[in-house]
């Protein structure tokens, strides 16, 4: 048995631990969702500019266009930047002319990062009042750029950003990117970014609305042109100008499969853990943080049996109990199976695994890899940044 000094300390553990897997429950279920609607006559319809960064994406593309050009926004340019695609994401986007610009990008620039750079490419030749920058392997109900603008002009919002439904696909999807959901409301506190006062800033890359005034005057991608998470950038910097955010899911107007095999997401979720700025007891206390409110909570069930002490076992089945009931609820909400959620000890080994790369990879000074290119480590943004998808 426990002395009553261990006993409080069990408990008190316990305590931090529910404290801290209730707080992406809490803020899932403080989300704001946009819905398609209905258009209203007589609404303002400014005109929007969609960038679309494209390197390499000939099997994600064509859908994207095409969803886009289904639009029922009646203003609406759409330029693709290509970064020097190696397939046949020129031709593509040459098919859908001439609605479609295709713009090729220059040589990158030392200090740059690819996206940064197409999308300041692309924001240089636009025309729209709004700037859309979006991805490629995003696809869009027919409203989602009106319901988009339209939030963003009731709110008076300088930067709109959603969400989209994330489809699995294969078995590591499924059990992985519920998990990485909640990694994202809970470090970003993400429902927060809509309120006036609050420090937190967030974007999703994936479909970021500004207004071109605000783009302009912040310095644009160029001013955080070595950014890897440029989106958090952008918004921090939005944010840092008293600038108004705005952060939505909308599962009914978005949806992506971010990534296509295990391989591509382990390399796509390291970038975004690691950034450029590396600090072994950060990625060291994000291990620490992933073993301790995930791994080792589960323990106590078992050696509370072991040990044949009821309060111990009790509380393992109550922390057990609550963990598991968690991460199957997102896995439902991720329009997946629950049973997927009973697997997140896996999701939690495979963080354990990016994290432990990232460190080791930190320690060696490697640089940073993604989508073909080489970013050497930079003192201009750190892994504290990175929470978010590539």
């Amino acid at each position: 048995m426990l002395s009553l000094g261990a006993a409080a300390l069990l408990l008190l553990a316990a305590g931090g631990v529910l404290v801290f897997q209730g707080v992406a429950v809490v803020f899932a279920l403080q989300m704001p969702r946009l819905d398609p609607a209905p258009v209203r006559p007589g609404a303002v319809r400014p005109r929007v500019s969609v960038i679309v960064a494209a390197r390499n994406e000939e099997t994600d593309l064509p859908a994207c266009l095409d969803t886009l050009l289904a639009q029922d926004y009646p203003d609406l340019e759409i330029t693709v930047v290509d970064g020097g695609s190696t397939d046949r994401t020129r031709e593509i986007a040459r098919a859908r002319g001439p609605r479609v610009r295709l713009l090729e990008e220059p040589p990158l620039p030392p200090g740059w990062v690819g996206k940064n750079w197409a999308c300041h490419l692309g924001a240089g030749v636009a025309t729209g009042e709004y700037l859309l920058f979006t991805d490629a392997d995003m696809r869009y109900h027919p409203a989602a750029v009106r319901r988009s603008v339209e939030w963003a002009e009731s709110e008076r919002a300088d930067l709109v950003t959603l969400a989209p439904r994330i489809e699995t696909v294969g078995f590591w999807e499924k059990v992985v990117l519920p998990f990485y959901t909640q990694m994202v409301l809970t470090y970003f506190r993400t429902p927060r970014v809509n309120r006036p006062r609050s420090r937190a800033a967030m974007a999703n890359g994936q479909f970021t609305l500004v207004r071109r005034a605000g783009y302009t005057a912040g310095g644009g991608h160029a001013r955080i042109r070595g950014a890897v998470l440029e989106d958090v950038r952008l918004a921090q910097e939005f944010r840092r100008a008293g600038r108004r955010l705005r952060v939505a899911w909308a599962p009914d107007l978005l949806a992506t499969r971010m990534y296509r095999d295990r391989h591509e997401m382990f390399e796509g979720l390291l970038k975004n853990v690691h950034g450029l700025r590396f600090s072994a007891a950060r990625q060291a206390g994000f291990l620490a943080a992933l073993v301790g409110f995930f791994w080792l909570p589960l323990g106590l069930l078992p050696l509370g049996l072991v040990l044949h002490d009821p309060l111990v076992a009790g509380v393992g089945a109550l922390l057990a109990a609550a963990i598991f009931t968690k991460h199957a609820a997102f896995a439902h909400g991720a329009r997946g199976s629950a049973l997927y959620g009973l697997l997140f000890p896996l999701a939690v080994g495979f963080y354990v695994v990016l994290v432990s790369a990232s460190l080791l990879r930190g320690i060696a000074g490697r640089p940073l890899a993604w989508k073909g290119r080489t970013y050497p480590l930079d003192p201009g943004e750190g892994p504290a940044d990175a929470a978010r998808r590539g």
